[in-house]
């Protein structure tokens, strides 16, 4: 599990559906999201598309982890995400003692396009962890298994076992295995990608792996590695796999206990999802020009708004380098996962008192062009229900995100300084000495044109301070305009080559504070 295990077997709580909009509580940081359930983490969301019955078509089916012994729980929202109701538990089918064996941890839900063995087009299939404990409440092994329901999960069916593994999770000899992941390939094959524990007596302390069914879960074949480090130490985790609009595929995970950034997340390209290269090959970084990194917990999803390429999007649990701490910003790319990433303040804005409170993200674009987020949050009632994953709270919440707009702390910086500040959209502004600051932005865009360029920026002193601007190397005159609280809008308009360019900030006579660069649209 990556080197981390939810320890709470606590009582059942009241599910509740209860507005928590920014709400404070001394001494403890507030959040923003409305509250859907109390759970403990790990949300997955489908929105159905290949249903026989096409009324069903539209409505969203979302699952996550409880902390007790109930199974896995599973929503429904006919709204849009608007609006949420429970509609089943998944319980576990092979073991039959709910009390030392249940189908509780790290659930992936998702819907079948094609039929795939004896499973029809539309059918839902959940993976999941069914959990098995010894006579002292230990945790002793460990069932990938998956479901399947053929009535909008209401009802469903265990179909088969993707690996088996055991052993406790501190033991030196322990052989888990973790988060499944479920992908349907463009060729019809079921994918599960997992963490296993496995290979220790190969020099292996976690690696990543899949298995192939040709009859929608029921049988899997034999275990490939995908991502495995030598050593003994590393522990790449938690792969999630995403469908690219040219057809390939991109999988994250996290590296924890990496040589660098503890918990970094990586991103991988495969052009078959079967192939990602050498398993030592950690793939690229995900990280901004300025140094900020998601880690832990990752997720990612492709959406199709911000150009012709679309936009991926990764969430983690918290972040390195200048990135918010708490993962309260999501991280976005407009080239496919190629060049840096930008950081976007998320619209849910969770606690971060536990571990759990992240780990693993949900996000889907609304149909009226909002951007769904759920995720869970720690508790604010008691220092100690902070710290307890078992109290978590789901929170969700939907808002308009700007993919034109490139935060200040996220570019490349010389003589410039990043300085920690809430009141900003994803909590920092940059300040660029005068005469030799400078901030380098390089931004993808897809088409050739003439693009508004705009800046935001204040003094950094009581003297007045107007940054330069270059596009691509060339001098822009920009206009600056007062625009509220002291800060000013310099905006110009500039030829854009596609693919990069690059945005340059300047420092004027005076040092400034820069929150970011936005583009309008390109003619």
């Amino acid at each position: 599990m990556s080197g981390r295990m939810h320890l709470s077997y606590l009582a059942a709580a009241a599910f509740c559906f209860t507005p928590a909009l920014a709400d404070a509580v001394p001494g403890f940081d507030t959040s923003e999201g409305t509250k859907l359930a109390d759970g403990q983490g790990y949300v997955s969301l489908v929105r159905l598309e290949h249903q026989a019955g096409k009324s069903a078509n539209g409505r969203v089916l979302i699952t996550f982890e409880r902390p007790d012994l109930s199974g896995m729980p599973v929503y429904e929202s006919l709204d849009d995400g608007d609006s949420w109701r429970l509609v089943s538990h998944v319980s576990d089918q092979t073991f039959h003692d709910l009390k030392r064996c249940q189908f509780r941890y790290q659930p992936n839900l998702v819907e079948l396009p094609r039929d795939s063995g004896s499973l029809k087009k539309g059918t839902l299939l959940l993976s999941g962890n069914t959990i098995c404990t010894d006579s002292d409440g230990h945790l002793a092994d460990e069932h990938l298994q998956t479901y399947f329901s053929t009535d909008l999960g209401r009802t469903w069916t265990y179909h088969g076992t993707i690996v088996d593994g055991g052993g406790r999770p501190e033991a030196k000899d322990n052989h888990g295995v973790w988060e499944p992941n479920l992908a349907v390939l463009n060729d019809g094959q079921l994918v599960a990608y997992y963490s296993t524990e496995q290979h220790k007596a190969q020099g292996y302390n976690q690696l990543l792996a899949h298995k192939i069914s040709t009859d929608g879960g029921a049988t899997w074949s034999a275990e490939v590695n995908d991502s495995a480090v030598s050593g003994g130490v590393e522990r790449p985790g938690m792969a999630a796999v995403v469908t690219l609009p040219d057809r390939r595929y991109a999988y994250t995970y996290e590296d924890i206990d990496g040589p660098d950034n503890n918990g970094q997340v990586y991103i991988k390209f495969s052009r078959d999802g079967l192939d990602w290269g050498s398993p030592a090959d950690r793939g690229w970084p995900i990280e901004t020009m300025g140094g900020a990194w998601p880690a832990a917990c990752p997720a990612i999803t492709w959406l199709p708004i911000g150009g012709d390429k679309g936009v991926l999007i990764v969430s983690a649990e918290r972040a390195g380098g200048t990135g918010d701490a708490g993962g309260r910003a999501l991280y976005w790319n407009k080239d496919l996962g190629r060049g840096p990433w930008w950081q976007i303040r998320a619209p849910v804005q969770k606690r971060t008192g536990n571990m759990g409170a992240g780990w693993t993200q949900a996000v889907m674009l609304k149909r009226n062009g909002q951007m769904l987020h759920i995720t869970s949050s720690s508790s604010a009632t008691s220092a100690a229900d902070n710290m307890n994953s078992g109290k978590n709270v789901i929170l969700f919440a939907a808002a308009k995100l700007s993919f034109n707009r490139y935060e200040a702390e996220d570019a490349a910086r010389h003589d410039a300084a990043y300085i920690h500040d809430d009141k900003m959209s994803t909590r920092g502004r940059v300040r660029i000495a005068a005469a030799t600051g400078r901030l380098d932005f390089d931004i993808y865009v897809d088409k050739a044109g003439v693009y508004p360029v705009t800046v935001h920026f204040t003094a950094a002193t009581l003297q007045p301070a107007t940054p330069g601007l270059r596009v691509n190397g060339a001098a822009m005159a920009p206009v600056a305009v007062p625009v509220s609280d002291g800060w000013s809008d310099m905006s110009v308009s500039a030829r854009l080559t596609a693919g990069y360019n690059k945005i340059t900030i300047l420092g004027g006579q005076q040092p400034a504070d820069v929150d970011y660069v936005e583009l309008g649209e390109g003619k």
